[in-house]
């Protein structure tokens, strides 16, 4: 009983200031959720072709404007053909008119033009619903993420993070 009668009389002694919050209070209410160390991204190596699994393309999206990055966007399911694969990175990277559509001239577009245009920040860049036909199968895949690798070792040894993670139709 008597610790009843102590709760009903703890509100009479607080004052109305009390209830107000401090400026330091006010300033972690304030503060985002999400802290910095809190990146998608944080325990994944800087210079990596990896499967997408454990994220989603916003949380990639994301991350990279949260790190000042370009984000290279490609949804591959209606590619049927190297050519198509090709053709859909071209106009979905916006590629150059110019891009010779194989392989060497996509390690070309994802290396050495952006090098020569000054400082880059980073990359990360998704590779939707990589197609697994009869037309795209296992070696053209392999070799499509060879491409990709290839870039990441490139500004990697530049110094600069390359992620690139896929997904199979």
């Amino acid at each position: 009983m008597k610790a009843l009668e102590q709760f009903q009389a703890a509100p009479s002694q607080v004052s109305l200031p009390d209830l107000l919050p401090t400026k330091e209070k006010a300033a972690e209410m304030d503060a985002p959720l999400r802290q910095p160390q809190d990146i998608p991204l944080k325990g994944v190596r800087t210079n990596i072709v990896q499967s997408i699994r454990a994220f989603r393309v916003t949380d990639l999206q994301d991350a990279a404007n949260e790190l000042n990055q370009h984000f290279l966007y490609a949804n591959l399911a209606h590619a049927q053909t190297k050519q198509d694969v090709l053709d859909m990175i071209a106009e979905q990277f916006t590629f150059p008119a110019h891009f010779g559509k194989n392989f060497d001239a996509l390690y070309d577009c994802m290396t050495d033009p952006l090098h020569k245009s000054g400082p880059q920040p980073g990359f990360i860049v998704v590779l939707e619903q990589i197609p697994a036909t009869v037309k795209f199968d296992k070696e053209a895949r392999e070799q499509l993420l060879d491409i990709f690798r290839d870039a990441a070792d490139y500004w990697g040894d530049r110094k600069i993070p390359f992620r690139c993670f896929y997904s199979f139709l």
